[in-house]
């Protein structure tokens, strides 16, 4: 539900508010929902066990190139963006409802192919091998971002675009906050727990003092959708190279012609070069970096690049108060793992609140106790997955003949032993890692 402050002067207690209305916050918000629901389903009283707060800096109604998302119907293009989802991610949209429509615009990763150019080391993960219908999915965030908010708009969820956190501070009871939009003079909320989720150098986690730590890796990320000669047939190719490693994931096709979404990585000034070449010549350096297994790359569509840089925040949690997706924690794009973490991140949080509805657990849900347990039950998760992430690029960068031999010995194992492969899979596909993070 889509308010105004002046709808909310006569609303301005929360349980829980959440700063920041991404891919990441909405799907908080409706994990949280769904939990509230449940409980109140259960309880005499039609009152919902928390109210909640979605507060958003940009529009996200009818704003299809918002970067945020739109209810507006749905239409493809060739230069969509697009997001990884791993098995993990596909049980969470599963328990909230939203998988039968998601999965109308998305590409099953049937195979994922890992290649050391110029070396011989590979190895082939298959879905079939894995016990799965598929190793992930790749959706376009315009699709995912319309099916997130379709599902919010049907909520008690309350929803505030165009609006920035001015102020805000810790009370003995919550946070009191202060929000503005651009007609309305400041207007000051409480809530019983905060959640920032506003991206990465989040500027709310900043007005608490809570800093991040950025290890730049001195490479730049290009993405571009890339038509191709013949079909992807559902197969991720994730191939190392000495300046980094580039990824080519399967897309639905557009206009009946297929397409893979690339992440490429290279030194700085090499992706400047890139950036600024004519198609053609991109294509043809692209090409000579990948080879033909997808035969010819017949067209390149719009390129964006960004800096890449392991970021994570001092702090997570503090009483009433909890840091999560971007602002909590950004990594390599190299596994495809940063949102899919975030989103466990969201149910482990859910789970964990979710004990003071039943009455499992006598805490408050801005305790410091229950947040931290929280944190703990991630903990094994989030440094698994970080660690990952961030040692394969450094890996299969090193040009050391001894560690080029070592990784190629690994990669052909894997190929030749089906253990390796499935714990590598189940790696991947965020059920290892959520496991342990239950343990």
């Amino acid at each position: 539900m889509t308010m105004t402050i002046a709808d909310r002067n006569a609303n301005s207690s929360y349980d829980i508010v959440i700063v920041g209305g991404g891919m990441v916050g909405i799907s908080l918000a409706l994990l949280l929902n769904r939990e509230a629901s449940r409980d109140a389903s259960l309880a005499t009283s039609t009152q919902k066990p928390w109210k909640i707060l979605l507060v958003e800096a940009q529009t996200i109604i009818n704003e299809p190139q918002s970067g945020v998302y739109s209810s507006s119907p749905y239409h493809s293009s060739f230069d969509a963006r697009s997001t990884a989802l791993s098995w993990s991610s596909r049980t969470i949209y599963e328990s909230i409802g939203i998988w039968p429509e998601l999965k109308k615009h998305l590409s099953a990763i049937a195979q994922i192919h890992v290649s050391d150019r110029g070396h011989m080391g590979l190895t082939r993960i298959n879905a079939e091998e894995a016990d799965v219908d598929a190793l992930g999915y790749v959706v376009e965030n315009q699709w995912l971002g319309s099916v997130l908010l379709k599902q919010l708009e049907q909520t008690d969820v309350e929803v505030l675009d165009n609006a920035k956190v001015e102020t805000i501070a810790p009370l003995a009871d919550g946070m009191r906050l202060e929000i503005v939009t651009a007609d309305n003079p400041p207007q000051t909320i409480h809530s019983k727990l905060v959640v920032i989720a506003d991206g990465a150098g989040s500027a709310t986690a900043q007005k608490l003092g809570i800093q991040s730590q950025s290890t730049a890796y001195g490479q730049t990320g290009i993405i571009a959708n890339i038509s191709l000669e013949k079909p992807h047939h559902g197969v991720a190719y994730e191939r190392f190279t000495e300046q980094g490693p580039m990824a080519l994931l399967p897309l639905t096709d557009f206009k009946g012609r297929p397409r893979s979404a690339l992440v490429w990585t290279q030194p700085s000034d090499v992706a400047e070069s890139l950036m600024a070449a004519d198609e053609q010549s991109f294509l043809d350096q692209l090409q000579e970096c990948f080879g033909y297994r997808l035969g010819r790359f017949e067209q390149a569509g719009e390129r964006a690049c960004y800096p890449l840089a392991l970021t994570t925040a001092d702090e997570q949690v503090r009483r009433h108060l909890v840091v999560m997706g971007n602002a909590a924690h950004s990594l390599h794009p190299v596994a495809g793992q940063g949102f899919n973490l975030s989103l466990r991140d969201a149910a482990t949080l859910t789970d964990t609140l979710a004990a003071t509805l039943s009455g499992a657990e006598s805490q408050h849900i801005g305790d410091l106790g229950l947040l931290q347990d929280y944190q703990q039950r991630q903990s094994v998760d989030q440094r698994n997955t970080v660690l990952f992430s961030d040692s394969l690029p450094k890996l299969f960068g090193l040009s050391s003949s001894i560690v080029a031999l070592g990784r190629n010995s690994g990669l052909l194992a894997m190929d030749l032993v089906p253990s390796l492969r499935s714990r590598f899979a189940r790696f991947g596909m965020g059920m290892a890692t959520r496991e342990a993070g239950h343990g």
